[in-house]
């Protein structure tokens, strides 16, 4: 018997009666907005072969018990809100073929008797807090296809026994703060179509035989000291450079040997000597040349060739603190120059700040940092350049158009990216500038928040700090603007503002607001019909367009959820993110089947 309830609009808890289903052997209560803890009453479904309660707002730790649940096969509660650390009975079910604890608060680390997972081929612990090491024992995961244990905070270096997963297809290790070596054992691994270590800590060479051959330079992204071959863009390693220098001596030794023996019975024995010293000196001069090869670091210098003397012509945009502006480095890379206005009082610590939190923060929704560039006189940062511009852009501009799906994917980009700095870091950050301007979308249309000169982080276990610093009017929390108060919730009210405007295209500075009259009050007033984006139902078929109105409706009602005048009454960005995820699997789901619906009518009535 198998029980399927998700992406409903479940809430509450899950009744302890749920035990009386004996004969379960399927549970899918994926996708709604159940809370509360998850009830031993789970363990008492000894059938049990799938526990699918993924996407919810269940916390507090993960039930001891389920070790009883023997049967069970398949078991996803990822993207909850579930902390404490992964239960050691977890490790004893040895049948369980796939588990997803993804997207949730779990701590602790990982111990030497997760190999009991010998069935598993597919593990997702990523967008946790688990630390330490990553135990050697994981090599005997040998039917392992896909392994993901990006974003947490492990240390220590990669085992050399995974080179003995045979079956590892799939590889994601990112943004931790994994040190050493990439082992060549990996390059063994026949499957791996998909490797990620991109911002950890990694050294040494990293491997180009293997799958390795097939792998870019955004595997290994934000790791400084790996060096390895001009395809990976890094630089050189030392050791090539030794080995490619001796392998010319050899070379040069040789054809000097064979000139000596060729033309010994022609030439003296003394002029020969003197050639092969000279040959010596050159061979030992050109080798130095190759030893002492240092990676190129960007400079002032090349920042004004780069941006053409910071030209008006390559100048994307001022703003209160800096001007920003596109330029082009030597090697042909796209950059974004920051330049800070140093007139102004505070700017330097204000540069200190984002350079602090950039350097620290490491996610696929934040801004890059790639150099920064400071003196008494001058302070940059180089970032990499979004080719796509802003979000505030796209919004406004008569030459672009954000349909429902990109608007949908920005904003959980934002969510993924503002719940990673208030839950998935050591310390919580608070952005306290969130706007459609600092929303920046690279090629694929990928969103990456930016602009940290205000930023504020949570030290010592305090929920709130103090603050002179002023964001920008229409985004600011009540409490901000009034009371210099900003926490975590600061951020989630100025995200709801941004939802809203996203999806009715009004700016909260927009003329049609004064008095008692806001973007949000409107909203709250009016009717969805009467506040969406026209460019979202222009040209669609009647059902299409009712799908979209439901789903800007769901949407406008979660952004006043977030945007609540009191800052207890917000929910927080993992609840947020999470439910935005929903109404987006509800949107795909009900606008494939109208597409259905749509296809198998007869021409004549479609048109």
């Amino acid at each position: 018997m198998i029980l399927e309830l998700s992406a409903n609009e479940l809430s509450g808890n899950i009744p302890p009666t749920i035990s009386h289903l004996h004969q379960l052997q399927g549970l899918d209560l994926s996708h709604n907005m159940l809370g509360g803890s998850i009830p031993h009453a789970i363990c008492d479904l000894f059938r049990l072969d799938t526990l699918v309660m993924s996407h919810n707002q269940f916390s507090g730790p993960i039930p001891k018990c389920l070790e009883n649940v023997s049967s069970i096969r398949i078991l996803h509660l990822g993207s909850n809100m579930l902390n404490s650390s992964i239960p050691s009975s977890l490790w004893g079910l040895k049948d369980l073929n796939s588990l997803d604890l993804s997207s949730n608060s779990l701590n602790g680390f990982l111990p030497q008797e997760i190999s009991n997972l010998g069935a598993a081929i597919h593990i997702n612990l990523s967008m946790n807090q688990l630390s330490k090491s990553i135990p050697s024992t994981i090599g005997k995961l040998q039917n392992l296809i896909n392994l993901s244990l990006a974003n947490n905070r492990l240390e220590g270096s990669i085992p050399v026994s995974m080179g003995s997963m045979i079956n590892l297809a799939n590889l994601d290790l990112s943004y931790n703060n994994l040190s050493g070596s990439i082992p060549k054992s990996l390059e063994e691994l026949q499957h791996l179509d998909s490797f990620n270590v991109s911002f950890n800590s990694l050294s040494g060479e990293i491997p180009n035989e293997g799958s390795f051959r097939n792998f870019t330079t955004y595997c290994f992204k934000g790791n400084e000291a790996l060096c390895g071959i001009p395809k990976f863009h890094v630089q050189i390693c030392s050791s090539i450079t030794n080995h490619r220098s001796k392998r010319k001596k050899v070379e040069r030794a040789s054809f000097i040997v064979f000139g000596v023996v060729a033309f010994i019975s022609v030439v003296s024995l003394a002029f020969i000597i003197v050639k092969n010293k000279r040959k010596d000196k050159t061979t030992s001069r050109e080798g130095d040349e190759l030893i002492f090869i240092v990676p190129e670091r960007i400079s002032y210098y090349e920042l004004l060739q780069a941006t053409e003397r910071f030209d008006e012509s390559n100048l994307l945009g001022t703003g209160s603190s800096c001007s920003v502006y596109k330029g082009i480095l030597n090697n042909g890379k796209d950059i974004v120059v920051k330049v800070f206005n140093m007139q102004l009082e505070g700017i330097s610590r204000i540069f200190d700040v984002e350079c602090e939190i950039l350097r620290s923060i490491r996610h696929r929704n934040l801004t890059n940092v790639i150099s920064s560039c400071s003196n008494e006189e001058f302070k940059a940062l180089v970032l990499e350049y979004m080719p796509k511009g802003n979000l505030e852009k796209w919004l406004y501009s008569h030459n672009y158009c954000l349909n429902m799906m990109e608007r949908l994917n920005i904003m959980i980009d934002v969510a993924s990216a503002l719940e990673y700095l208030h839950h998935g870091y050591s310390m919580p950050i608070i952005h306290s500038d969130l706007k459609p301007s600092n929303v920046l979308l690279d090629e694929d249309m990928v969103a990456h928040v930016s602009d940290f000169g205000i930023a504020k982080l949570l030290c010592g276990g305090h929920s709130f700090v103090l603050t002179n610093t002023l964001a920008t009017l229409g985004y600011i929390a009540p409490e901000y603007g009034l009371e210099g108060l900003v926490s975590t919730r600061c951020d989630v009210y100025s995200y709801g503002v941004m939802l809203i405007e996203t999806f009715t295209r009004k700016r909260p500075s927009d003329d049609m607001f004064c008095g008692d009259m806001s973007l949000k009050r409107w909203v709250e007033i009016s009717l969805s019909d009467e506040v969406i984006d026209a460019n979202l139902v222009m040209n669609l078929e009647e059902e299409m367009i009712d799908k979209n109105m439901k789903c800007v409706s769901s949407i406008l009602e979660l952004a006043l959820k977030c945007s609540a005048d009191s800052p207890g009454d917000r929910i927080n960005m993992k609840q947020a993110h999470a439910e935005l995820q929903k109404i987006k699997h509800r949107f795909t789901e009900t606008a494939a089947a109208v597409r259905r619906i749509l296809l198998a009518l007869p021409f004549s009535a479609q048109t």
